[in-house]
């Protein structure tokens, strides 16, 4: 194909969407509002010099399980993916930690009693991980390529995390899955919150919860120099003000949230559809630190120094607890907390014999609350002396993670909430299309949804490009 296009947006999904577009023979602008390509995949020295931090993502089990990252040869622009011993690490307060572990048999045989029950709840789609990614990473289909495959999980996906976690009769498997659910973002009596428990887990499974070496700016980069093989180009320190800047493009695919859109675009729209884009619900928001450590967090459970990332949140009534205060628009007294210690299995990350850590927990969307105490009191439930280990930490307000990725709307993390409404229409009926032909959106606030996998602009560069086959 001939013509040009427009991305505005470097983050995964817009460097996703560029790639596709020139694939097709489209010459490629991607247009960047900061300085460094990646939104929310990005890596900075946060903190100190030489201590490089994740701004946003830090693990990645859908990016290693992308089918479209997958088809790229992002190791030959220098992505190189380091898999912890184990993907996860759950501690409890009698200091041993349940372990998820790579091999589904392996954490079978360690979750005792309610082995078989997990292995039946994950095998179906551990056993059948190729066709069954590509169908969760992309729209809704009424008509599936693997219909019985995609039955079994929607009977299993549409209930709650509490409902699903009744198969488990141990204490510590249901902890397990409740760390898994809370990934969410929603209230673990919610339908659609037992989804992501198994959405985490099969990953870890399959494809495993991988660190990219040297941090989430490798991903960034791979993906900007595929892109440069198509001669497509990327401009930073390019904010977008008004779509009718871009009349000399034949199609303009924008990596950004529905109120973004509306505020760049408004000329360019419909009334009824920028009505639709009013509607669009944001979900709860992550107050997140970043530390610089003189030493390996001192976990009770020593087996959490074998995962780079650990759940913080106890037993399954108390991280429910936790999410159901925040979905309420409270905050909890001891929160859920997601945190990465990238730098155990990655040594480019931090000085020799220092450390970094990343840790966040939910609070209500647009929160000025300070939740400093609380994360790091909940890091000391299970790491006595923790804070004895800070070098320096910076710390990130919802308000301060929205200034550095306008995407991150009031800190939400996942580009809107994914209830029942925002998971069948997100962000409209309409999905990647706009009320304007040669306009399309390609952000997380389209399906799949959150999280770093490039999926969302590839389904969406698809649609323009079928489309502009037509014209």
């Amino acid at each position: 194909m001939s013509g040009k296009a427009c991305v505005i947006g470097a983050g995964p999904n817009g460097l996703a969407a560029a790639i596709v577009l020139a694939q097709a023979g489209l010459h490629v602008d991607v247009l960047e509002a900061q300085a460094q390509p990646g939104g929310a995949a990005r890596t900075m020295e946060l903190t100190l010099p030489g201590f490089k931090h994740d701004f946003g993502s830090a693990v990645y089990p859908l990016g290693a399980g992308s089918p479209f990252f997958s088809s790229l040869p992002l190791t030959n622009h220098g992505l190189e993916w380091i898999h912890s011993p184990a993907p996860l690490a759950h501690p409890l307060d009698d200091g041993t930690a349940v372990m998820l572990e790579r091999n589904l048999d392996q954490t079978s045989d360690a979750l005792g009693v309610d082995g078989k029950a997990w292995l039946q709840l994950m095998q179906p789609f551990v056993k059948h991980w190729k066709e069954f990614a590509p169908q969760i990473l992309g729209p809704v289909s009424f008509l599936p390529g693997h219909p019985l495959l995609m039955a079994h999980f929607g009977m299993l996906a549409v209930q709650s995390a509490h409902s699903v976690a009744r198969r488990f009769r141990d204490q510590r498997t249901r902890a397990l899955f409740a760390g898994l659910a809370a990934h969410s973002f929603l209230s673990l009596d919610e339908p659609l919150s037992a989804a992501f428990g198994i959405l985490m887990a099969v990953p870890a499974h399959t494809v495993g919860w991988p660190i990219p070496r040297g941090g989430a700016q490798s991903i960034t980069n791979a993906l900007c120099g595929v892109l440069a093989t198509f001669h497509g180009k990327v401009r930073t320190s390019t904010p977008v003000e008004n779509l009718t800047a871009l009349s000399d493009y034949n199609l303009v695919l924008c990596d950004v949230t529905p109120r973004q859109l509306l505020k760049i675009g408004a000329q360019r729209l419909s009334d009824s559809y920028k009505r639709q884009l009013k509607t669009y619900r944001y979900g709860a928001a992550v107050f997140k630190v970043d530390y610089a450590l003189n030493e390996p967090i001192p976990w009770k459970a020593p087996d959490c120094l074998r995962a780079a990332t650990v759940h913080l949140g106890g037993s399954f009534e108390q991280i429910a607890e936790s999410e159901k205060a925040v979905r309420c628009g409270r905050y909890p007294d001891r929160p859920f907390i997601l945190l990465a210690q990238p730098s155990l299995f990655d040594t480019s990350r931090a000085p020799e014999g220092k450390h970094t850590a990343w840790a966040y927990c939910h609070v209500p969307n647009g929160s000025k609350v300070d939740m400093l105490q609380k994360l790091e009191d909940q890091i000391e439930r299970f790491a006595p002396g923790f804070r004895d280990c800070i070098l320096a930490r910076r710390v990130f307000s919802p308000a301060d993670l929205e200034s550095m990725d306008a995407n991150l709307v009031g800190g939400d993390i996942g580009g809107g909430i994914l209830d029942i409404r925002n998971f069948l229409f997100r962000p409209t009926r309409q999905h990647y299309a706009t009320s304007a032909s040669d306009v399309y959106i390609c952000s997380s606030s389209t399906p799949p949804g959150g999280g770093v996998h490039g999926m969302c602009g590839y389904h969406a560069a698809k649609m323009a490009l079928r489309r502009l086959k037509r014209n």
